[in-house]
């Protein structure tokens, strides 16, 4: 009986509702832009070493020689973003910020009596807390709050960005470091679309970009069937009516690809659900690849499929000061451009 404390080592509870084991480093970037198989395929559970427990990288010794993206906080370039100097904050912030929900659905929790601070019950959204002195607990688990990680990845196509598929498919999770089983997707892409795909703890902002009135830019590279002429853009430009209603792409090019099939590059300012691929069939462009290039700020680059690499700080700076209530006057020019 009684409210249960927290879970240390439970891998089904979520990172930020788990207190670290006494003197755990904090988890290293890893080799970055290599992928890192560290669970067997489609199992969604970490792979474990000798004896079951897995093996630690010793502060600062994370990445590759050369790579600036070991464990030391700085050389991260956005891997972490530490806040400032605490002062009181809303529990719902809070709680997004530690990656257990949204702002939006943490308020639903405080309506519901789900949400403690410092032990006592609180359902005003008006609630704040102290970060470093306050305890918050999410029914009876504490909330731990957690460094703010963005991470960039190349989601090779056949992989389902899902944390486990009751097929035994391929996961995006299967491909990530251990730790990387706390961050979330942002902007799903479907089984047969590959490029980039964010992921992250910090909910607020993620929320915010995912959203539609953040009008954050998505750049695609499709390989069509046919060739793509003059009136197949221009039909593309007017925009085509979709069974969820008409879509039109902000720009749009064709380009002759490598092996001398035709390519055409959309730049979306939405992320409706397989909406590049209805758009293209629409005016008879079947989609045969399909990748994504650009998210905002955040491009693919060289970046090799199953391949990531830490948010850069100038990346962040960018999205964040174009969606972040503090940054609307940079919206006035319209989207989130790179």
């Amino acid at each position: 009986g009684g409210a249960a404390g927290p879970l240390r080592h439970d891998l089904q509870v979520h990172g930020a509702l788990r207190v670290p084991r006494h003197g755990a480093p904090a988890p290293a970037g890893g080799v970055a832009g290599h992928p890192a198989r560290t669970r067997p395929r489609g199992s969604g559970a970490r792979a474990a070493g000798r004896g079951g427990r897995r093996r630690r990288t010793r502060p600062g010794r994370g990445g590759s020689a050369g790579s600036g993206h070991g464990a030391r906080g700085p050389a991260a370039g956005g891997f972490r973003v530490s806040p400032g100097n605490p002062s009181p904050v809303r529990v719902q912030k809070y709680i997004s910020q530690a990656g257990v929900a949204s702002r939006r659905q943490a308020e639903v929790m405080l309506g519901e009596g789900r949400i403690a601070i410092n032990g006592v019950r609180v359902t005003s959204p008006g609630a704040r807390v102290l970060p470093g002195s306050d305890t918050v607990s999410v029914d009876g688990r504490i909330v731990q709050p957690a460094p703010r990680r963005w991470v960039v990845f190349h989601k090779p196509a056949g992989v389902l960005c899902t944390r486990t598929d009751p097929h035994g498919g391929e996961t995006i999770y299967d491909l990530l470091p251990g730790w990387a089983g706390g961050l979330r997707y942002v902007g799903r892409l479907d089984r047969d679309t590959s490029g980039l795909l964010l992921l992250t703890n910090d909910g607020d902002l993620a929320s915010r970009i995912a959203h539609p009135s953040g009008r954050v830019e998505r750049e695609y590279l499709a390989g069509v069937a046919g060739k793509v002429t003059a009136g197949s853009l221009r039909r593309l430009r007017r925009g085509v009516m979709l069974e969820d209603g008409p879509a039109r792409p902000k720009r749009v090019r064709r380009v002759e690809l490598d092996d001398g099939e035709w390519g055409v590059r959309l730049v979306l300012a939405e992320g409706r659900k397989r909406e590049v691929r209805r758009m293209l069939k629409a005016v008879g462009h079947p989609v045969r690849t399909l990748v994504r290039t650009r998210f905002g700020p955040f491009r693919l680059g060289g970046l090799p499929p199953g391949g990531w690499r830490p948010a850069r700080t100038s990346e962040l700076d960018t999205v964040r000061s174009a969606v972040m209530p503090s940054g609307r006057r940079a919206q006035r020019s319209g989207t989130v451009r790179a």
